[in-house]
């Protein structure tokens, strides 16, 4: 092999690798992401629940006029 051959494999190794890293910490975002989103869900379940004992017809005549 010839020295120019060899160090092309290498630069297209550490382009992979750093692809490969980028990949990894993609996904980490997207897993935690994730995760809030349940934590929303959860919380705004939690939210209609302690609702659930209002009185009918409040809040149906609220002015949201500035």
């Amino acid at each position: 092999m010839d020295p120019a051959s060899i160090a092309s494999a290498m630069v297209g190794a550490q382009a992979s690798q750093q692809q490969t890293q980028l990949a990894a910490a993609m996904m980490r975002m997207n897993a935690d992401q994730a995760a809030a989103i349940v934590k929303v869900v959860e919380e705004g379940q939690q939210n209609i629940a302690s609702l659930a004992n209002v009185a009918s017809g409040i809040g149906q005549n609220v002015n949201i006029t500035a």
